[in-house]
């Protein structure tokens, strides 16, 4: 099966390319590389069965003759990192929403299976927990830029059920909850390499806000897995899943055992959100998934925790030094 993934030079895109590839699929990507990296996908050149373009998928020419190309469609550009998202919010939307019309609207002339990357910040500030898919979303004001990658996360879901009524454009919709492993950077504002890489210098470890608030993290190799299941699952189209791992840790707590398990003499320091984001930045209180339709669907249950998480981060990040 010839596929595409976009964003394949990202941290998740790399893992579904090795997996892929592993399986002797023929892997097209294309990456613009403005948070993704050659690093990623060195190690595949040689492959016979993988190719990849440097160049945004808004070059409209290069990504019709790739959706032509291939047989199924993981659309994972995005603009990503909470970080990136509060300085860069035009940015942010031009590329997750224009970008993700452009896919649709060459993946519908040939009628091409997609899988579309959402994320947990749809949810924005719900306070119903665990966050189940059909639930309401609650996003904050416009004028907070924090919310704009929410927001167009959104528009790109209202896209794609738009497209599978309207169009029948085989469609599904994924939700990551905090994906963390190795190759994941901590530029963007991602927290776990971000603790790590403190811990192993031995300086302070910040943690914003009071660090009371809680999050779940899933291990990028159980996430490709479930990407690669649910490409071949027909009552998966025209759904909206989420894919996390529903163990619940505070900031706080994470921040300890990063420092528990790196035998660092790190401290932990807190500053607000408004030092870390600027002015007016507002954050969730919890993100929990629920994984039940995943799991009825493709049997979907993490086989690592966090534990493992972050074992096999600190190994890399480790490795890279």
């Amino acid at each position: 099966m010839k596929v595409l993934i976009t964003g394949g030079a990202g941290f998740i895109g790399s893992h579904l390319c090795d997996r892929l590839v592993e399986k002797n699929h023929e892997v097209y990507v294309i990456d613009d590389l403005s948070t993704g990296t050659i690093e990623n996908i060195e190690h595949l050149k040689g492959r016979p069965n993988f190719h990849y373009t440097i160049d945004t998928i808004t070059n409209h020419s290069l990504t019709h003759e790739l959706i032509d190309k291939c047989d199924v469609i993981y659309h994972l550009a995005a603009a990503v990192g909470v970080k990136l998202i509060v300085e860069r919010p035009v940015h942010t939307i031009e590329t997750n929403i224009y970008g993700t019309e452009l896919i649709f609207k060459y993946a519908a002339q040939k009628n091409k299976r997609t899988i579309i990357a959402s994320t947990s910040e749809v949810y924005g500030k719900s306070s119903k927990i665990p966050f189940s898919e059909d639930d309401d979303l609650v996003l904050g004001p416009t004028n907070i830029a924090r919310w704009s990658y929410a927001c167009s996360k959104a528009i790109d879901e209202y896209l794609a059920h738009a497209y599978w009524n309207e169009r029948r454009l085989p469609v599904t919709v994924v939700r990551f909850f905090n994906t963390v492993g190795p190759r994941q950077v901590g530029h963007y504002g991602m927290v776990i390499p971000r603790f790590i890489k403190s811990a192993l210098a031995g300086e302070d470890i910040i943690v914003y806000g009071d660090g009371d608030q809680s999050r779940c993290f899933g291990h990028v190799h159980d996430i490709v897995e479930a990407l690669d299941s649910l490409m071949d699952v027909p009552k998966s189209l025209g759904e909206t899943i989420n894919l996390g791992q529903p163990e619940e840790i505070t900031i706080n707590q994470l921040a300890e055992r990063v420092i528990h398990l790196t035998e660092s003499k790190s401290r932990i320091r807190h500053i607000s959100f408004e030092e870390a984001y600027g002015k007016g930045f507002e954050d969730m209180k919890k993100r929990v998934p629920d994984i039940s339709k995943a799991k009825r669907l493709i049997g979907f249950s993490p086989k690592r925790n966090l534990n493992d998480i972050l074992r096999d981060t600190i190994h890399y990040i480790r490795s890279k030094k």
